[in-house]
């Protein structure tokens, strides 16, 4: 699949405020600061669409993009961001779930870890809060240009067998990467159908 086009579409706090759109979407999550804007302006290769940030916990709505005209990447609020309240963090996670649970056009999910670290326990609570309501998803190891190239593939598998749910590297730097992503995205919308 090539990216002929991508564009903004909104953002909104909660799902009641997102617009019902017709087509197959891709709920990208994550811990904050995993790459999840990075990851969109990468894989449609347009700087700066979606909003990137050094700063933890930025991403605090859910914004909408559409790519191609043919399905939706919805780019959601991190978890596991430590300098807000517990109590804005379970306003968050809540928000989250209903989004993921209750959202009928998300065909999968697509499920950020950072490739420099082992899986954080949150990441694990996530994949398993996943499987427990049987959605569909993958996962993307970002930041895969800041480890050795001979860890990616070890990296990887280790990821795999640890989660059972099948991982592409992903770096911003690098389109070499970026073909099996939306090989699988391609599948994906293709069996949605």
């Amino acid at each position: 699949m090539k990216i002929a086009k991508a564009k903004f579409l909104t953002s909104a706090p909660t799902i009641k405020e997102c617009p019902e759109l017709e087509l197959p979407e891709f709920a990208l999550i994550g811990r904050s600061n995993v790459g999840k804007s990075s990851f969109i302006n990468a894989l449609v290769n347009i700087n700066g669409l979606a909003k990137t940030s050094n700063t933890p916990g930025k991403t605090k709505l859910i914004n909408l993009f559409s790519i191609n005209d043919n399905f939706i990447f919805a780019d959601l609020p991190g978890y596991g961001y430590a300098k807000v309240s517990g109590k804005v963090q379970n306003q968050w996670q809540k928000s989250l779930e209903k989004y993921l649970l209750e959202r009928k056009s998300i065909v999968s999910l697509i499920q950020l870890i950072d490739s420099r670290h082992p899986i954080q326990q949150n990441d694990f609570q996530m994949a398993e809060w996943i499987k427990y309501n049987k959605l569909p998803c993958f996962v993307v190891a970002t930041k895969v240009d800041q480890i050795s190239r001979s860890k990616v593939l070890p990296t990887c598998m280790k990821f795999e067998k640890e989660l059972n749910l099948p991982v592409f590297p992903f770096c911003k730097s690098e389109n070499y990467y970026n073909k099996k992503i939306l090989d699988k995205i391609e599948e994906i919308i293709k069996l949605s159908i």
